[in-house]
């Protein structure tokens, strides 16, 4: 608008000749831009014919202005320049040196073929020889300045764009596994890789997890082997790096913590992992979460073709952003679970300082009237007696489900003593004798997989009190060959059927614990339940222990 504003003021100096196609070019090219300037306004993203034919029109323009220009020293190549930051602003580098080539040219063969066509009388001054090679090269390198400098801000604008939705996906809610999943599917298609890879371990122990995902959406954690540790966590001053093959050897990029490449850096950690994972490139960068975890994200195959430092700049800026967001995932989550763990243990108090005690008074009181009944020979002793049983039933159900609140802050160490705990209670309150049985004084199982086990035992227990008649209940625990196995076995009258039927049978008869059964599948554990009627019942859960990570 301020070129335009320039040259209408020019062209109102007295004495500025000129044709008569130029003021009503003028007018025209004003009355246009206002009428893009408010259909714009309104729709923010045109479609891409759209800015082609706007783009055509800013640049028709100039050429028709100039080539009926008649005075010499016009300023109408300053429209020239406009189509060319347009062009640079909507477009990039090659559209800009086209928009260049375009406004040169087409001007010069309109001069000639109006000339030819005795149209017009001479060639205007605007394109003469004498000024149009200087004002061509002067349109060529601010065409290749403007371009070079829209690539780099259009570059920018994705690079933005893409760390704002990676970091988008860092939510509470997703968990960190769904968190996880998200940000290596979105580096997947970012990077045109086939997969990915992420290794994570805790900075004071060896343990390792690793997680796999592809450009299907799937998303796992594998169990860790021997050789994992030092197969992914190998020492290396790079940060992030590159390898690719080549000619039976390995192109290897590398860069530091700070960004700077490393010359002659070590590559022999790339062999390992080619016996393990089969690629043809690869690209890995570190990140930390927190003090607490470090890991590498490995991206198989990646499409790094352009400045391979550049790229490898921007992931280690990229993954320095996310490590954070990650670990704020992981604090969130870990201070919901605390004021969840807080919050169970107040209402586990409430409810046996409150609503427990109330009913056991309850039922002593009762007591008491039934017993006052039955020395007076009252026929309501009877219906008393009822009472007073429902409400020794309710007490139960109410201690069951404090114990079922208080048990999400079991882990390995206080499995053992916490089941040995239930059987005391079980024995104490239900009347029926309870063993609990463990050689090992802790199990090396997640925390997760702890709470159900307590859980599961808790059911167990719940349903010999309600329904197996038994007067003997034993609970074991054990580790052994690579499986954590919890066992619980009575002497009542078992279940509907005879024999020993896996969890998968058991699903297709419909037979079993139906609470039980959803537990157990939620840890990816096994059930196996024996049942002898009439002599009692077997219960058994057994899941896979991790495998031992390398020490070094």
């Amino acid at each position: 608008m301020a070129t335009f504003v320039t040259v209408f003021a020019r062209w109102l100096q007295p004495g500025n000749g000129g044709s008569g196609f130029a003021l009503p070019g003028l007018a025209c090219y004003f009355l246009a831009s206002v009428f893009l300037m408010f259909l714009f306004r309104y729709r923010e993203t045109p479609p891409s014919s759209v800015r082609w034919i706007v783009h055509g029109i800013d640049t028709l323009w100039p050429v028709l202005l100039a080539t009926f220009a008649q005075e010499q020293a016009t300023a109408y190549f300053l429209f020239f320049f406009f189509a060319l930051l347009a062009a640079a602003y909507r477009f990039g580098l090659w559209e800009t040196l086209i928009t260049a080539f375009v406004v040169i040219a087409l001007p010069i063969y309109l001069a000639a073929a109006l000339t030819r066509l005795h149209v017009m009388a001479a060639t205007p001054p605007e394109l003469e020889a004498s000024r149009l090679f200087e004002r061509a090269v002067s349109l060529l390198v601010m065409a290749l300045l403007l371009g070079y400098l829209a690539e780099q801000e259009k570059e920018m604008r994705a690079e933005k764009a893409f760390t704002a939705r990676l970091l988008g996906k860092a939510r509470v809610e997703a968990g960190m596994s769904g968190t996880l999943r998200e940000i290596l599917q979105e580096m997947l298609l970012m990077y045109g890789a086939r997969q990915a890879f992420l290794a994570a371990a805790e900075t004071h122990s060896y343990r390792i997890f690793l997680g796999r995902s592809d450009l299907a959406k799937d998303f796992s954690w594998l169990p860790s082997e021997i050789a994992d540790h030092d197969r992914y966590f190998f020492p290396t001053p790079a940060r992030v790096w590159h390898a690719s093959r080549a000619q039976g050897s390995w192109k290897f990029t590398a860069l530091d913590a700070d960004g700077n490449r490393l010359r002659d850096p070590d590559s022999s950690f790339v062999a390992p992992l080619a016996q393990a994972h089969e690629f043809s490139s690869i690209a890995c960068v570190g990140l930390d979460f927190g003090k607490e975890w470090r890991g590498r994200i490995f991206l198989l195959d990646p499409a790094l073709i352009a400045n391979r430092p550049e790229e490898l700049r921007f992931m280690l800026e990229l993954v320095g952003q996310v490590g954070p967001a990650v670990y704020n995932v992981f604090l969130l989550r870990r201070l919901r679970q605390r004021a969840g763990a807080v919050e169970r243990a107040r209402v586990a108090r409430e409810l046996h300082d409150g609503a427990i005690q109330s009913v056991i008074a309850s039922q002593m009181q009762v007591e008491l009237l039934r017993r006052q009944a039955e020395t007076k020979g009252d026929p309501f002793a009877n219906d008393l007696d009822r009472l007073q049983k429902l409400l020794r039933e309710e007490a139960l159900k109410l201690r069951d489900l404090m114990q079922n609140v208080k048990s999400s802050d079991v882990d390995g160490r206080s499995l053992p003593g916490f089941l040995a705990d239930q059987a005391e209670r079980f024995q104490r309150e239900a009347g029926i004798k309870a063993t609990f049985v463990s050689i090992a004084s802790e199990v090396h199982v997640p925390t997760k997989v702890c709470r159900e086990l307590a859980r599961i035992a808790q059911e167990a227990l719940i349903n010999i009190r309600k329904h197996s008649r038994a007067a003997n209940v034993v609970i074991r625990l054990d580790e052994s060959d690579g499986n954590c196995q919890l066992i619980v076995e009575d002497d009542g009258k078992g279940f509907d059927f005879s024999g020993r039927l896996s969890q998968d049978e058991l699903e297709a008869l419909r037979q079993g614990p139906l609470v039980i059964r959803e537990r157990v599948r939620l840890i990816d554990g096994q059930l196996t339940v024996e049942s002898n009627p009439g002599k009692g019942a077997r219960l058994e859960v057994t899941v896979l222990l991790p495998p031992e990570p390398n020490h070094g």
